[in-house]
């Protein structure tokens, strides 16, 4: 199969907000798929590539993409991939400048069209709904199987494409090779946001309440003496965490799979940052060493199996009670409540202990591994920042046609801006339509995808925290950037830039340099998931344009 129709199709389904119609298409391209197509085009569609990451930086991508290209498509599945495979492969000195220019050979033997949905790809900026539901769906329909069905083959399988090339050419039977495996990880099951503990506790009824760390998320399995253990990807990072081998090896049990995370505390037992976190648990090299400078805490908060006993439809109340009979000095805290008072006293004591913040989860809900499942909830404050646009991105999928993602910055001290992050979400379409127009007349230059802009436009974001990054002038970045309804400004620009890089410093407080305010939907909201505001950038200009309310962070 031609490239051109994957991304004939990925231009489809972002043209189109109907998901049966958006299943259907996905489904009569899956069929036509030859067998060893069948991986790399689901990945592909799903905004992915197989490979993983290849080394590709943002401006080597739009450098390709700006390039020539071919008048014609003649390129395959089978030729992208193959490049891709290629990329992957480089190596060692030099290798910087070799994947650059194996890029924009491939690129010049795609068309313009082509070029562009596969940087879209690279970038990870493919919005045309076809993520995981809903290529779950489409296979399910092109294999003439139900969607749990597939469903529950990718949680167990941790691969949605390995699934796909199962079911699509042996159909029903090859759903059998899909089972829970010593050694072979699951997808994590996920967490939703919720509005506030009163909406968690209003969802849930009674509910166990668990600490929300901010580690580093582990799956670990273990068959006698062997321990393995797997990051959120399904990595192996293993030779990460000798002190996790040995907490396993430690319990009463010749067969587990556990799900939990690990953390850095300081001796008073708070946590770390996140960032010191993962400079410990991110290092392969001189670990026994590190570890005895920073030593990593395992807390778990799941069991999937324990010894011959699978548990993954088991309620959760009885996987509590099976892990707190396991590991009762290495389990999260955790507390059932029915009322919003004590989950209130509950999320204030996470809070002191310099946690994020709660996870609520339903005691009857089995673990939906992959999913955010409607069994858990996660309810944590949310910071907002008043930024200033230093660019805007052109629209893709759905939002060809406007500016969509926005570049953002904080005073640099020198009377200019640095750069902080980037972010598209929660904008809708009337917010589209004006800062496409707001931004036009703003625009100073325009490379055919990023259109810089005066500074001259305030926005409000929401984020969850903030870390250091060498990625960007101001030496920070914020974490789950989301735009916000217009407000007026209050103040004159501050010096938020400092608060934040104090925000990002190992150690620093979560909640340093910020002040308190109204929660995501006002007061009503409950006062412990109230936003937190930091720093005003102001240049004379007026807000982002409305929406009808904000999402949690």
């Amino acid at each position: 199969m031609r490239i051109a129709e994957l991304a004939a199709t990925s231009a489809a389904l972002a043209a189109t907000s109907k998901r049966k119609e958006k299943s259907e298409r996905l489904a009569s391209l899956l069929r036509r798929l030859a067998p060893d197509e069948i991986v790399p085009a689901v990945s592909l569609l799903a905004g992915t590539l197989r490979q993983g990451r290849i080394g590709l930086g943002p401006s080597v991508v739009r450098a390709a993409v700006a390039g020539e290209h071919a008048a014609a498509s003649t390129l395959t599945l089978a030729d992208v991939d193959r490049a891709f495979d290629r990329l992957a492969a480089i190596s060692g000195a030099g290798s910087a400048g070799a994947r650059r220019e194996a890029l924009a050979d491939l690129f010049r033997r795609t068309t313009a069209d082509e070029a562009d949905w596969l940087a879209r790809v690279l970038l990870a900026e493919v919005r045309q709904g076809a993520l995981a539901g809903l290529m779950e769906e489409a296979i399910a329909r092109a294999a003439e199987l139900t969607a749990a069905e597939v469903r529950r083959a990718a949680m167990l399988g941790g691969d949605l494409g390995s699934v796909a090339r199962a079911v699509l050419t042996e159909g029903r039977p090859g759903l059998a090779r899909f089972h829970l495996e010593l050694f072979r990880p699951v997808l994590p099951m996920l967490a939703s946001p919720a509005e506030s503990l009163d909406d968690a506790i209003e969802r849930l009824g009674s509910a166990a309440l668990e600490y929300k760390l901010d580690g580093a998320r582990v799956q670990v399995h273990r068959q006698g003496d062997e321990v393995r253990v797997y990051s959120r990807l399904l990595n192996d990072v293993t030779v990460a965490g000798p002190e996790l081998v040995d907490t396993v090896r430690a319990l009463p049990a010749q067969e587990l799979i556990l799900d939990g995370e690990v953390i850095a505390l300081k001796p008073d037992g708070t946590p770390h940052a996140f960032q010191t976190t993962m400079r410990r648990f991110g290092r392969r090299l001189e670990v026994e060493a590190l570890r005895r400078e920073l030593p990593l805490t395992t807390l778990f908060f799941d069991v999937l199996r324990r010894d011959r006993v699978e548990l993954l439809d088991a309620p959760l109340a009885e996987r509590a009670a099976v892990l707190a009979d396991l590991a009762p000095g290495a389990t999260v805290p955790r507390r059932v409540v029915s009322k919003v008072e004590e989950a209130e006293a509950f999320y204030d004591e996470a809070l002191e202990h310099g946690h994020e913040g709660v996870m609520a989860k339903a005691l009857a809900s089995s673990y939906a591994a992959g999913s955010r499942g409607v069994g858990w909830y996660k309810v944590k404050p949310a910071h907002t920042l008043d930024l200033v646009v230093l660019a805007v991105e052109q629209g893709s999928g759905r939002r060809k046609g406007w500016l969509s993602n926005l570049h953002l910055g904080v005073r640099d001290g020198t009377g200019g801006f640095a750069m902080i992050g980037k972010t598209f979400k929660g904008m809708t379409d009337a917010m589209l339509v004006w800062q496409t127009e707001r931004f036009r007349q703003l625009a100073v230059a325009d490379d055919g995808y990023v259109v810089h802009v005066r500074s001259e436009q305030v926005v409000e974001i929401a984020f969850s925290d903030v870390q250091e990054s060498s990625q960007y002038a101001s030496g920070v970045a914020l974490r789950a950037g989301e735009a916000l309804p217009r407000r007026q400004a209050a103040g004159a620009g501050g010096h938020a830039g400092e608060r934040l890089r104090d925000l990002a410093r190992p150690g620093g407080e979560k909640t340093a340099g910020l002040s308190e305010g109204p929660g995501p939907r006002g007061p009503a909201s409950g006062r412990r998931c109230r936003r937190r505001r930091a720093g005003l950038f102001r240049s004379g200009a007026t807000r982002l344009g409305r929406r009808s309310s904000p999402s949690s962070t």
